[in-house]
C-alpha cells in the first residue's frame, strides 16, 4: 500500500466516524467483515430513491430499500414479491391490491404499513424529480396521485391508475427504484420547507433493505452497514463504495488486496488481470446503451437533421468496440437493447467521412466549426471521446472535449446547458417502454425525458410510443417498437453506438456476488469472503 496510503487513511477516518472498525496503516487486506468496492462514485447526485437516477445511486437502492415487488435476481423478466406478500389485479384492469408481508420493518424498527406505501409513491410523484416520469406513466400527477392510492386495511393497500395500461405493465413500473418504500415516520421528522425530506434523504436512508447508509462523503466514499431489522440479514456487516476515479488506481487496489471488488476497469487492465489469473473476472450482460446526445436547441447547426445524419457516419463503431472496449461492448445502433422484445439487431451505419461531408455540404452546413463536448472525466469515456474527436475532426467538426465530474455532466444535460455529449442509458425497469418513454416521447416539453433534454419536440412519435405501451398483444407490441426504433435510427438527435457488457473483478475470496442485466440489480446482501 504505497500509492494509496491517503485513500486508506480516508477510509480509516470514515470507519472511525461511524464506529465500524479501525484500519491499520499499510494493511494489505480489507477487514473480514467489510466489503470494499473500488469504483467511481462521482456521478452520485442523491440517494433519495425519488430523485437518484445515476449509476452509483441506483446500484445502491436495492441494497438499502425494498419495493412492493422486484425483478427476480436470476431472471430479470420475472416479477416476484418483495415487501408485498402477494397481489391481486382488479376486474377493471386498472388497479392492484397488495398485501404487506407480516412483520416487515424499516431499519428504524417502525413497521411497514399501507400508509408508508401511499406516502412513498405520493412524495415521489409530487417531488417531480428526474425519475418521476416513470410513475407518471400510470397517469399519476401531483394533483391526481393521491386519488390512486388507498389504504384498504392495516395490511392491504390498493393502487389504481387512469392511464390506458394493464396490471402487467404497472407491476413492471413498480420494480423501478423510484417505487422504493420509505419510512414515513422517519422521513417526516426531517422535512424542511415542504421538501418531503428530500434534502435529508440525499445523504441518508430510511428503508427496509439489507443495509442502511451509515456515512456518505461526496466524491470520497459511501459506507453501508447491516440493517438489524432486515428480514434477511446480510452476511457482511459493512459495504464501502470507495471513490477511485483513476482506473489504474482501482486495478492496483484490487491486486494489492485493498479492495474486494473493482468496477469499470479498462480493457487492457482486465486482459492483464485475466493473464495473471490471481483474481476472478465476471462478465455480466448489460442492458446499457451508449449514445451521443445532441442538443438540437443549442444552435441552428445542431438543430438540423442533416447534422444528426452526418454524425452517424462519423463514429468509428468498429474501432471503438474492437480496440478500446474489447469485451465490454458490442455495436448496437437502436435504443432497445438486444434481449428486449422488438429490439432491432441490424446496424446500418459505419464510419464514412466522405459521406458525412457530402451530407453536411448538401445541407449548407459550412465547416470547420467547433462543438462543445462535455464528457465524464473517467475511462472509458475519455478514450471514446478522443476517438470521436479524431473522426469528427476529419469532417471539419472540432469536438472541444470538456472533462467534468459525471454529476456535473448530468446536470448540464438535464438543464439543456450543453451542445453535444456522450451518455449512456440503462432501462429503469425491464420493459421496452422504459427506453421508448425516454427517447420517443416529448409532446410539449412537459415531461423529463431524454428527448426533452435534446430539445426535440415530437408529438407524432410520442403518440406512436404511447400506442405501443397500450398494446396488449406481445407480437403486435414488438412490431410497433421496431417501427419506432427505425424512425429514431434514421432521424433523431441521438446516435446509438453500442450495448455494454460489464466486467467486474473480484478478489479470490469473494463469494456469491450477484449482478443482473439491469443497472439496479446489484446485490451485496449474500456476499461473503
Amino acid at each position: 500500500m504505497t500509492l494509496h496510503r491517503s485513500k486508506s487513511a480516508l477510509l480509516a477516518a470514515v470507519f472511525t466516524t461511524v464506529s465500524l472498525f479501525g484500519a491499520m496503516p499499510g494493511q494489505a487486506a480489507t477487514p473480514p467483515n467489510a466489503l470494499v468496492v473500488a469504483q467511481s462514485i462521482d456521478d452520485a447526485v442523491s440517494f433519495d430513491p425519488a430523485e437518484g437516477f445515476e449509476l452509483t445511486t441506483v446500484q445502491t437502492f436495492n441494497n438499502v430499500y425494498q419495493r412492493l415487488v422486484e425483478a427476480d435476481r436470476s431472471d430479470g423478466t420475472k416479477i416476484v414479491p418483495a415487501l408485498a406478500a402477494d397481489w391481486k389485479a382488479g376486474e377493471d384492469g386498472k388497479s392492484l391490491t397488495f398485501s404487506i408481508k407480516p412483520g416487515a420493518q424499516f431499519a428504524s424498527g417502525n413497521p411497514v404499513r399501507p400508509e408508508d406505501v401511499i406516502f412513498s409513491l405520493s412524495r415521489a410523484v409530487k417531488l417531480n424529480k428526474t425519475p418521476a416520469f416513470i410513475l407518471n406513466e400510470l397517469g399519476w400527477k401531483a394533483d391526481t396521485v393521491d386519488a390512486g392510492l388507498k389504504k384498504v386495511d392495516d395490511t392491504h393497500v390498493q393502487l389504481s391508475w387512469t392511464a390506458d395500461v394493464g396490471p402487467a405493465f404497472a407491476l413492471a413500473l413498480l420494480t423501478a427504484p423510484i417505487a422504493s418504500i420509505v419510512d414515513e415516520t422517519t422521513v417526516s421528522e426531517h422535512v424542511s420547507s415542504d421538501d418531503f425530506g428530500n434534502n435529508w434523504l440525499k445523504t441518508n436512508s430510511a428503508g427496509s433493505g439489507a443495509f442502511l447508509i451509515a456515512k456518505y462523503q461526496p466524491h470520497e466514499a459511501l459506507v453501508l452497514t447491516a440493517n438489524p431489522k432486515a428480514a434477511v440479514k446480510p452476511k457482511l456487516e459493512t459495504v464501502i463504495l470507495q471513490n477511485v476515479p483513476d482506473t489504474g488506481a482501482r486495478r492496483l487496489q484490487i491486486e494489492q488486496g485493498d479492495a474486494d471488488i473493482a468496477r469499470g476497469l479498462g480493457a487492457d487492465q482486465v486482459d492483464a488481470i485475466k493473464k495473471e489469473g490471481k483474481l476472478t473476472v465476471e462478465a455480466v450482460p448489460s442492458a446499457r446503451s451508449d449514445y451521443l446526445l445532441i442538443n438540437s436547441a443549442a444552435n441552428e447547426t445542431l438543430g438540423k437533421p442533416a447534422f444528426w445524419k452526418a454524425a452517424r457516419y462519423l463514429v468509428d463503431y468498429e474501432g471503438i468496440t474492437r480496440d478500446l472496449l474489447r469485451g465490454q461492448s458490442n455495436i448496437h445502433q437502436a435504443f432497445l437493447p438486444v434481449g428486449f422484445p422488438g429490439a432491432l439487431t441490424d446496424n446500418p451505419y459505419k464510419l464514412d467521412v466522405e459521406k458525412a461531408k457530402q451530407i453536411l455540404a448538401e445541407a449548407g452546413i459550412k465547416t470547420p466549426f467547433k462543438v462543445e463536448f462535455p464528457v465524464f472525466n473517467e475511462q472509458p469515456f475519455l478514450s471514446v471521446a478522443q476517438s470521436l474527436q479524431a473522426s469528427f475532426g476529419q469532417a471539419g467538426i472540432e469536438l472541444d472535449i470538456q472533462p467534468g465530474a459525471a454529476s456535473d455532466i448530468y446536470a448540464k444535460g438535464r438543464s439543456g446547458n450543453y451542445q453535444f455529449t456522450l451518455r449512456y442509458w440503462i432501462p429503469d425497469y425491464l420493459d421496452a417502454h422504459s427506453n421508448a418513454s425516454a427517447f420517443a416521447i416529448n409532446k410539449d416539453n412537459s415531461a423529463n425525458t431524454v428527448a426533452k433534454q435534446a430539445g426535440w419536440i415530437i408529438p407524432e412519435l410520442s403518440d406512436e410510443a404511447l400506442a405501443a405501451v397500450k398494446e396488449q398483444d406481445p407480437a403486435k407490441r414488438a412490431t410497433l417498437y421496431e417501427t419506432i426504433q427505425k424512425e429514431i435510427q434514421e432521424e433523431s438527435p441521438f446516435v446509438f453506438m453500442y450495448q455494454g457488457a460489464d466486467q467486474v473483478v473480484l478478489g479470490k475470496n469473494v463469494k456469491d456476488y450477484v449482478q443482473g442485466l439491469n443497472s439496479d440489480q446489484v446485490y451485496y446482501d449474500q456476499v461473503s469472503k
